[in-house]
């Protein structure tokens, strides 16, 4: 069998496999796009990134020989990649691989990914890069109390929006108004459909024993270490990245950073590295279960039955 699946008078044009970090979703992808002829798609915030194949559990070279895979570590770490970026990247693929008879099968931990394909995605507008450097640059040495009430008296509605410490969207709202000398909520009601937008899918959600994920993501990262994360971590340091980009804030790269400046012990780090992973593996099951409707959800051991059913009928 192979490409989109016909399924109760209908072809089902990609399958969409989401969960918590460290559930097992990318197993579940192969042997699925193994199965139907499928190809793997990254749905990862991360994992998109060159910079941190180990570190963001990217799949190993023997995974990636099992199945064909796409938009893995494609993106280098200076480039602030979102879900509207994911969003044109997947649009650009999917008829690469529906002309070759190809099931796409997108497996990921970020619900924002998963909107943006197929709820879609607020316009927002291109913020040039000179507007962004030279602002950046201002409020390098500025605390976040101070652009935030900055960014109340450019735009009270964010102002109002934004917690005063939650300086990204700030900065983010910031930029937006100087560039466009608009609210950036003027962009957020205005939405562009996803590339998967009204398409038949099957949307699975794999669903763990909290205590389970919990001691994998522990033992995952204690792996991670062993087979070379802090070297992954030197590398980034060195390269003297803005700080609030995104794969700056990686789960681990903070501690891992804080040892290598002398701050803490590598112990420590490795503790704040799978204390931080556990936190967002609890963030992204409640984020699936009250932003994503219409989703199936099942255990890791359910998982791969459960989508069978749905895909042979």
């Amino acid at each position: 069998m192979g490409g989109p699946v016909q399924q109760a008078g209908k072809t089902i044009r990609a399958v969409l496999i989401a969960g918590p970090t460290a559930s097992g979703k990318s197993a579940l992808a192969i042997e699925i796009a193994r199965r139907f002829d499928g190809v793997v798609v990254n749905a990862d915030s991360m994992q998109v990134y060159s910079d941190l194949r180990i570190l963001s559990a990217r799949p190993s070279v023997v995974e990636e020989a099992m199945a064909p895979h796409r938009l893995y570590g494609h993106v280098d770490g200076a480039v602030n990649y979102s879900a509207m970026r994911y969003a044109a990247d997947v649009a650009a693929l999917l008829p690469e691989l529906w002309e070759q008879g190809k099931l796409p099968v997108l497996t990921g931990g970020t619900g924002l990914y998963f909107k943006a394909v197929t709820e879609g995605f607020s316009a927002m507008p291109p913020v040039p890069e000179a507007v962004r450097s030279a602002f950046r640059a201002r409020a390098e040495d500025v605390a976040t109390e101070a652009l935030h009430a900055e960014l109340a008296g450019l735009d009270p509605v964010m102002g109002e929006r934004l917690r005063p410490s939650d300086r990204m969207r700030i900065m983010r709202a910031i930029e937006v108004h100087l560039a466009t000398g608009r609210s950036l909520a003027s962009f957020q009601g205005e939405r562009e459909p996803g590339p998967l937008d009204g398409l038949p899918l099957l949307r699975l959600f794999v669903s763990p024993d909290r205590e389970a994920v919990r001691a994998r993501i522990d033992h995952r990262f204690e792996t991670m270490m062993a087979e070379g994360a802090l070297d992954e971590v030197v590398r980034l340091r060195e390269r003297k990245l803005d700080p609030l980009l995104p794969i700056m804030r990686a789960h681990g790269v903070p501690g891992l950073m804080a040892h290598l400046d002398g701050a803490i012990s590598l112990e420590e780090a490795i503790r704040r590295g799978q204390a931080d992973t556990r936190a967002y593996a609890k963030r992204q099951v409640t984020w699936f279960r009250h932003q994503m409707t219409g989703w199936q959800s099942a255990a890791p051991e359910a998982a791969l039955e459960t989508a069978l059913r749905e895909l042979e009928g």
